[in-house]
């Protein structure tokens, strides 16, 4: 795997190489290999994988098909939600 460092920018350089390999699944790769995975609890863990996966598509598809709703996303400060009012300055006695 090959980073390029741009003007001296190692940092940069560095989040690259760390997305590479996220991408690649080194990282997983080498989470997995820590400790030896008996074939028995490899069988149980993919088991479960696959299940998971398969509740996941079945929920996105009930989603697109409309049986079920979408879950409501909490919405994010900032992300271009209703604009409220600045709060009014506090009231001066009337002058009569």
């Amino acid at each position: 795997m090959q980073v390029f460092v741009r003007e001296n920018n190692v940092d940069q350089a560095l989040r690259a190489l760390k997305k590479k390999m996220q991408r690649e699944g080194i990282f997983r790769e080498m989470k997995a290999r820590r400790a030896y995975e008996k074939p028995s609890e490899k069988k149980t863990r993919e088991k479960a994988e696959a299940v998971r996966r398969a509740r996941k598509l079945a929920r996105k598809q009930a989603i697109r098909e409309g049986l079920i709703a979408a879950p409501k996303r909490p919405a994010r400060p900032g992300r271009g939600g209703p604009v409220r009012a600045p709060r009014p300055a506090a009231a001066a006695p009337a002058a009569e």
